[in-house]
């Protein structure tokens, strides 16, 4: 919070008074405002970085107020202060683009965890906000795009911003069909080398001897078959990128000559002599836990350090389910961007039970049969084969393990998993869920904001909106 500006609207002066001795000592910076005029000229004049606004205010009221501050600053985060949690007012300051609404008395644990929050929230939004600009401007594969508004979609966004501009080789993890080549495209697009040659090789597509000559070349009379001098994907993406998808079923013999690139830049063509030298980045992805492979001796250890400069952890569609709407929108648009198409509840809850093993690629061809399929505009998805319950939970668990995390992240995983349950299985209804789940409401208000839950929007999917 420190440096963090903070406007409080509040018509009760006690009130402001006792946030501001609060929020004093966490190094904000704090004005405050008696009623909704004055609130909404502090806003346009000092645009702060939150609004803390209570619903009941003189002269313009609190949802008047909240609606122009929208209008005014659309990104900024307002907290609304109510004494009826359940009211229709709540509600309505909720669809008018509040942040979070809090109760009086609040609890001061609560109070801060929102507010903190709401601060990060902010800061992420602007982060994403510039990607998306960014990614605006770049001609091209503008129809490519990299899909996900889950917590961790949103930091790898934030690692693409960061890294892209350097020159920085990177490791792309994940399973297959999870996207490591839109990864790979987007921080080729971003980089500065984006107008520079960016060249491709699927590794695992080809034999040791045909992957050796595709990418460092060959000299004429080098093999059987060499009839001219032929130029490798290294010497074609001098001055670019290269992009090496998985890398894992390189062989040994070409791991060394891939080493040597990546230290001093230099190769030989298959039956040269003379070193070839370039000026390349590289992107590298695989599908392997690389760790495990450098431990029982199958990937080197020290081509594993060179590669492994930035890593970029590609969560599996089961662990960010979050997505499957805005995807299944996506790909609806992609395939049938004529069509007024719409996907109901029953059938969206069917792609949020599946386990997705082939996932954002399965899910892709799913939604395009899908289409084929629809009649009278109304998307059916079938069946799926759904894993049980116990499947399911054994799916999740070995994947958590697999992917290296400590025992507290995988049983944060597994907690958030059982409050997204409970959400679902009682509508959304946060009372319910905490009856269900024996806990406190507040309690489960405070882990729908420490694990960043948000309500997809299931029902009614219209590519129209």
């Amino acid at each position: 919070m420190k440096n963090k500006s903070i406007l409080i609207v509040d018509d009760e002066a006690f009130m402001r008074k006792n946030i501001i001795d609060l929020l004093s000592s966490k190094g904000c910076r704090l004005s405050e405002a008696a009623d909704g005029d004055e609130a909404i000229e502090k806003v346009s004049s000092s645009k702060p970085d939150l609004v803390l606004l209570d619903i009941n205010l003189p002269k313009t009221d609190g949802l008047t107020a909240l609606g122009e501050i929208k209008r005014i600053l659309p990104d900024l985060p307002v907290i609304v202060f109510t004494a009826y949690g359940t009211s229709e007012r709540a509600i309505k300051a909720m669809k008018a683009g509040a942040y979070d609404y809090i109760e009086k008395p609040f609890e001061l644990d609560q109070f801060l965890l929102i507010i903190q929050r709401a601060l990060e929230f902010s800061e992420l939004l602007g982060e994403v906000k510039e990607l998306r600009n960014k990614v605006s401007t770049i001609s091209g594969d503008d129809d490519v795009h990299i899909i996900g508004s889950s917590s961790q979609m949103k930091e790898i966004f934030k690692l693409i911003g960061r890294v892209a501009p350097s020159d920085a080789t990177v490791l792309i993890r994940g399973e297959s069909g999870t996207g490591k080549e839109l990864i790979a495209d987007a921080i080729q697009r971003h980089s500065l080398r984006k107008k520079e040659a960016y060249v491709k090789v699927n590794c695992g597509g080809l034999s040791d001897s045909i992957l050796e000559s595709e990418i460092f070349g060959h000299e004429k009379g080098a093999f059987t078959g060499a009839i001219a001098q032929r130029q490798g994907r290294f010497e074609l993406a001098d001055g670019g990128t290269i992009f090496l998808d998985e890398i894992d079923t390189m062989s040994p013999s070409l791991q060394v000559r891939l080493l040597r690139v990546l230290e001093q830049q230099t190769f030989y063509r298959v039956g040269g002599e003379d070193p070839i030298h370039v000026d390349i980045r590289v992107i590298a992805a695989t599908n392997s836990d690389l760790e495990k492979e450098v431990k029982e001796g199958r990937f080197r250890e020290d081509l594993f350090y060179r590669l492994n400069v930035v890593r970029i952890n590609i969560p599996p569609l089961s662990q960010r389910k979050e997505d499957i709407p805005i995807l299944v929108k996506y790909f609806l648009q992609k395939y049938c961007p004529d069509r007024r198409l719409v996907v109901p509840y029953s059938e969206m809850e069917k792609l949020l039970s599946y386990t997705w093993p082939g996932n954002v690629r399965e899910l892709e061809n799913t939604i395009q049969s899908a289409t084929v399929m629809a009649r009278e505009n109304i998307i059916s998805i079938g069946s799926l084969p759904i894993a049980s319950k116990g499947e399911r939970f054994e799916i999740a668990v070995e994947q958590q393990l697999e992917s290296g995390k400590s025992l507290r992240d995988i049983l944060a995983r597994i907690e958030k998993d059982l409050i997204l349950h409970a959400l679902r299985k009682n509508n959304w209804n946060r009372t319910e869920a905490a009856k269900y789940l024996q806990i406190h409401r507040r309690l489960l208000y405070t882990k729908i904001l420490e694990f960043g839950i948000q309500q997809p929007q299931m029902m009614d999917i219209d590519i129209d909106d």
